[in-house]
């Protein structure tokens, strides 16, 4: 069936590929001050710089980081996956977080535009780059009076010429409209998946003209059909803090969202789909608006998440039939 390949980041007129490619896990093991792990456990770097070459060769032309995965080295390892292939591609990073990249551990937060500026600058340098083509603030919470200044300074940044757009990565439409008041905001970044809509941040994008840039688009993994949460401890599912939905205690995956996904397999596989080209495919029919950016670790996990696009989104049909399932 297939689809359009390409969509517009909001309102910049940067054209990028309707799935972006998610780069927290390539970031490898970090954790917090209190020994958490914040990443997706261990990882090969060969292997995550021929998944981002591959993905390219498949057209995949969006990136998402942000400085603090893996404590600067996803940002490290991307950009030495993109090498002379820089200017093809859409790269998005994110600030606010504080980390140690010695010791690979987060340290706290920065909301200050001083710091807004170190941050840019170090990334910048990691992704060996002049330019950051979607800039985003990390801290989802913030005072909205607060991120109105970071707005302004994003809106200097782009005067400077080093970034091209800007968004604020929060699961508030409220807060999302403070940064959409700023000429060269072109997006916002939420959790959206099958099993978590966000019809009033859709509709934000809407109105707003905005880009809605969709993390956890097969809910860390439940909708790429894993059962069980991870064995390795340096992966954040096997201690899942309280806002990872979805996993119980043990890391093992809720029943509850477990019976909800095998009640959608049947529409989310069809047409000869992976569950996780179906979940993709949903989110693509809930608004033409949406680039979800689910996460990769190997050539082949690049190459199924790419595969979706072939298949295309999902039917109106379809999505009418998933609502009176789940009973929405």
């Amino acid at each position: 069936m297939g689809m359009e390949i390409t969509r517009t980041l909001g309102r910049s007129g940067i054209d990028i590929s309707a799935l972006g490619f998610g780069c927290w896990a390539i970031g490898g093991e970090w954790q917090a001050a209190d020994g958490q792990p914040l990443g997706w456990g261990k990882v090969d770097d060969e292997e995550s710089v021929r998944a981002v070459r591959r993905a390219l060769d498949l057209g995949i032309t969006f990136f998402d980081t942000a400085d603090t995965y893996g404590a600067g080295h996803s940002e490290r390892v991307l950009g030495r996956a993109l090498g002379k292939r820089r200017d093809d591609v859409v790269l998005a990073t994110k600030w606010g977080n504080v980390f140690d990249e010695d010791t690979r551990t987060l340290t706290g937060s920065d909301h200050t535009p001083e710091y807004a500026r170190r941050a840019l600058t170090a990334s910048l340098e990691r992704l060996d780059t002049d330019h950051i083509d979607l800039y985003q603030l990390h801290l989802s919470d913030l005072d909205p009076a607060l991120a109105a200044e970071l707005r302004d300074l994003c809106e200097e940044f782009v005067s400077e010429g080093l970034i091209r757009a800007y968004a604020w990565s929060t699961d508030d439409p409220a807060r999302a409209a403070v940064f959409a008041e700023g000429e060269h905001c072109a997006a916002v970044q939420h959790a959206l998946n099958v099993m978590q809509d966000a019809p009033e941040m859709l509709a934000l994008c809407e109105e707003s003209g905005l880009a809605s840039i969709n993390r956890s688009p097969l809910a860390m993994g439940l909708l790429a059909g894993k059962r069980q949460g991870p064995k390795d401890a340096g992966d954040i599912r096997s201690r899942p803090p309280a806002w990872l939905q979805g996993f119980g205690d043990g890391a093992s995956a809720d029943p509850q969202w477990l019976a909800r996904i095998d009640a959608l397999k049947e529409i989310l596989t069809s047409e000869g789909r992976t569950l996780a080209q179906g979940a993709l495919g949903w989110i693509w029919a809930r608004s033409p608006r949406t680039v979800p950016i689910p996460g990769f670790r190997s050539v082949a996990q690049a190459e199924q998440n790419a595969g979706a696009i072939e298949k295309g989104p999902l039917t109106a049909d379809q999505l009418t039939e998933i609502n009176r399932l789940l009973a929405r």
